[in-house]
């Protein structure tokens, strides 16, 4: 480890807190129906798309019409991108001829996108037109992050009301996020992009002559349209097969910065906007806390591991860290930083190749996506994730203290803890199921690279990262199969919308509650304490229900590696 790649951090980190306010002050007053310097340009545009999808702004949904719209809305988009790829071939924007994609495939694909994960089984420049990239996986990339905002403020709405039986309109809320937040956010982020040097054109691909004399094909295409809101949405699906780490994709130091303060971004803000909704900025930055313990812990471990580097190249009087996977124009620090970033936000995009980070290093990021999206997170589904974890951490400081437990006025009962349990325990049934069939069944161990404690590493890193909807890979795993696209799709379905459905519950049952005014035995949720507890409670859950068991391939690699052996 070095000074300049702690330095590097701390540049990231201080971007990231400084944007936190008024980024969160912004999505605020455009989630509230409030004006901003943009209404007069987009105003217009909003009223005209109600008007043609006959939607009334003002008419607020009960919990469960909200979920229904949510729903309808996913199932539609699942099925107008399955059929784009099943179509690609007869379809225009395709200078390539690229073929129809495969049933499986395409069905992976279609759900990957709809559920903001991203996974990717295909190689993106020689498999999907540029239609399908464009009106496809670009579309789903805004709507399904603007469908994280939309969850988080139905929640957000169910503490600040009382007595209320609706928690905002789906529709109203989803256009919103996408037309004031997303948008302009990402035609910034695009022109910005295209200024470094990330392609932008409908052209085909580029022939050229290596020094060598030999011809080679240079895939181009409509990238920093896709790489603004794969960042900002926390997508991470990549135009390309080697995703961020390629240079028509990330090509500078500061690319690599911008996208990932892209990637932390909004999910950081909307903890202010959670702050600022409930009457209380302190509670936003609490949670925000705990986020920021989480993280931080996580980035130094990873970074501890990969400038240590491998001992077995220490013993043959090798020094220096890993570099094995990384680009060499970012460097360790930056590399490692990223797949902390990546994994905590669930977003999925990399910058290095997984595969290759020490032991502990690729356990960090298996361990952020198997505790759930609460570091961060997906945008929206960031906050309604760690708010599952504070319902779960108010009720037990409750039980310790034999009082009820109230949370922001609001009292924690039966229906919310075991709504909260529903949804958290959604993704170690997804992860533990799914992998255990596939150590035991030919279908599954037929994809592995590799034996061992890293072989199993790579399908359980696969599972988790579908059921978190993060979409990132440890490689190494041959998943574009027709066994590892249905059995991840399914994950990436479980993994949001098992989460989503309690979750709009729990917000439909809170505001239809009295607010209960404070008292001398009220717990505080605001201070050290609280956040304390809170990260407590997500690595005290975590661990009860999966934790020991999935991490066991990593740390078993970790001491082989250290007693000189290697799998």
């Amino acid at each position: 480890m070095t000074l300049n790649g702690w330095i590097q951090i701390a540049i990231f980190c201080a971007i990231v807190v400084a944007l936190v306010k008024p980024l969160g002050w912004y999505i605020t007053r455009v989630m509230t129906g409030e004006r901003t310097l943009l209404s007069p340009f987009l105003r217009p545009v909003e009223r005209l798309l109600y008007a043609g999808a006959g939607v009334d702004e003002r008419r607020e949904q009960h919990w469960l019409s909200y979920a229904l719209a949510m729903l309808i809305f996913n199932a539609a988009g699942f099925v107008l991108l399955f059929a784009l790829q099943r179509l690609q071939g007869l379809l225009p924007l395709n200078p390539m001829h690229m073929a129809a994609v495969s049933p499986d495939s395409s069905f992976n694909t279609a759900l990957s996108f709809v559920t903001n994960t991203n996974w990717q089984g295909y190689a993106g420049e020689s498999t999907m037109s540029y239609l399908v990239q464009m009106a496809g996986l670009t579309v789903q990339n805004f709507v399904s992050a603007a469908t994280g905002i939309a969850i988080a403020m139905a929640l957000i709405r169910g503490f600040s009301r009382a007595s209320a039986q609706t928690v905002g309109n789906f529709w109203t809320d989803l256009t919103r996020a996408t037309l004031y937040v997303l948008l302009p956010l990402s035609l910034l982020c695009a022109l910005f992009y295209v200024s470094q040097g990330v392609t932008q054109t409908l052209d085909a691909s580029v022939d050229a002559t290596t020094l060598e004399g030999a011809k080679q094909t240079i895939a181009v295409g409509p990238t920093a349209s896709q790489l603004a809101i794969k960042m900002l949405g926390t997508n991470g699906g990549g135009f390309f097969n080697a995703n961020s780490a390629h240079p028509f994709e990330n090509p500078t130091a500061l690319t690599n910065l911008i996208e990932m303060v892209s990637i932390f971004a909004i999910g950081a803000a909307l903890t202010n906007v959670f702050g600022r909704m409930v009457g209380d900025e302190r509670q936003g930055w609490a949670i925000f806390a705990a986020m920021g313990v989480l993280f931080l812990a996580g980035v130094a471990v990873t970074y501890w591991a990969e400038a240590n580097g491998n001992p077995a190249f220490a013993a043959l009087g090798i020094d220096g860290g890993n570099m094995e996977g990384k680009e060499v124009r970012f460097g360790i620090a930056a590399s490692s930083l990223f797949a902390v970033v990546t994994t905590a936000a669930s977003c999925g995009a990399v910058n290095a190749m997984l595969d290759s980070f020490m032991p502990l290093g690729g356990l960090i990021p298996l361990v952020n996506m198997q505790l759930g999206e609460v570091i961060v997170g997906g945008v929206g589904a960031g906050l309604y994730g760690i708010l599952l974890f504070v319902i779960l951490a108010i009720f037990i400081a409750g039980l310790m203290v034999g009082r009820t437990p109230e949370y922001l006025g609001k009292k924690i009962e039966a229906k919310e803890v075991k709504m909260a349990m529903l949804a958290v325990l959604s993704l170690p049934l997804a992860i533990l199921g799914f992998t255990a069939a596939s150590t035991v069944l030919p279908q599954g161990l037929a994809g592995l690279a590799n034996a061992g404690p890293h072989g199993y590493s790579e399908i359980l890193y696969a599972y988790t990262s579908a059921a978190a909807n993060n979409g990132s890979a440890f490689a190494g795993l041959s998943a574009n199969t027709p066994w590892y696209n249905l059995t991840l799709g399914f994950g990436m379905m479980m993994g949001r919308f098992m989460v989503i459905v309690p979750v709009l519950a729990i917000a439909g049952s809170l505001a239809a509650k009295k607010t209960v005014p404070a008292s001398a035995g009220t717990l505080p949720t605001h201070n050290g304490l609280f956040v304390g507890l809170l990260v407590g409670v997500i690595l005290i859950v975590g661990g009860l229900t999966y934790f020991p068991a999935l991490a066991v391939g990593p740390i078993v690699e970790h001491l082989a590696m250290l007693a000189g052996q290697s799998f």
